[in-house]
């Protein structure tokens, strides 16, 4: 299949016109009229998988590797040394990041992954209304992300109403009317601007809560008539305990 043909492909399933206007969503490497024989989906590109996969490969990818603007590539460096190991090998890569935030992601992490039953979507926040408490909520985010633990920010004994938004969503803290926020990457000052507003966080991982993305796309293109293999890069972060 031509490039272009998967590319209208990925936008009947999720329109890259809907992502934010800071995002970099679409083809970053490749050309449209390029021959693909064979997809890789996956939350991001990193060394280890583009060494791994065939020449004239196309990646799918939710992160974009290519996010600012780039104004020298300089080929010791981020994301420079993996656009030249693409370039050499004809490997083309397309991101769809907010706008499959928006349109798939964020509601099956909270409905499939999480089981909660979603009652409103706005955007990238996904809400439901029920009962919980902080040990029920806490070990259900545990047991079905596989997190050792989770950092909760002005924790609450009985929870009315949740939110989630996948990846880094702390800064959308201000358009949440639930008792809870589920995200990742919670940085300090989130943080306390949070226990200020009396308003929980629970960080439940940057890569962890989005690590579902080729599974989720892998179903979307079963019916394609080339090979679309579904895998993951490696998470960055290491939990490492200390010995003795």
């Amino acid at each position: 299949m031509k490039l272009q043909d998967i590319y209208t492909i990925l936008n009947d399933i999720s329109p890259f016109e809907l992502q934010e206007k800071w995002d970099n969503s679409g083809l970053i490497i490749g050309k449209m009229s390029s021959e693909i024989e064979s997809i890789v989906l996956s939350l991001d590109v990193d060394e280890e998988l583009i060494d791994s996969s065939d020449n004239d490969v196309l990646f799918v990818v939710h992160h974009p590797l290519i996010f600012g603007g780039l104004d020298r590539l300089d080929f010791e460096k981020y994301p420079a040394n993996l656009i030249e190991k693409m370039i050499l090998k004809r490997q083309s890569l397309i991101a769809m990041h907010t706008n499959f935030d928006k349109t798939h992601l964020n509601s099956y992490v909270f409905e499939k992954i999480l089981g909660f039953k979603r009652c409103d979507q706005n955007d990238f926040l996904c809400s439901a209304d029920g009962e919980w408490s902080l040990d029920e909520l806490v070990d259900r985010i545990k047991k079905r992300l596989k997190l050792e633990t989770v950092k909760v920010v002005a924790p609450k004994e009985k929870i009315e109403s949740i939110s989630l938004c996948t990846g880094a969503g702390a800064s959308l803290m201000d358009s949440v009317t639930a008792d809870c926020l589920l995200t990742g990457d919670i940085k300090y000052h989130d943080a306390m601007k949070a226990k200020s507003q009396n308003l929980m966080l629970i960080e439940i991982g940057h890569y962890e809560s989005e690590q579902f993305f080729a599974e989720i796309l892998g179903e979307k293109l079963k019916l394609l008539p080339l090979l679309a293999i579904m895998t993951n890069s490696k998470n960055p972060f290491q939990n490492i305990t200390p010995k003795g």
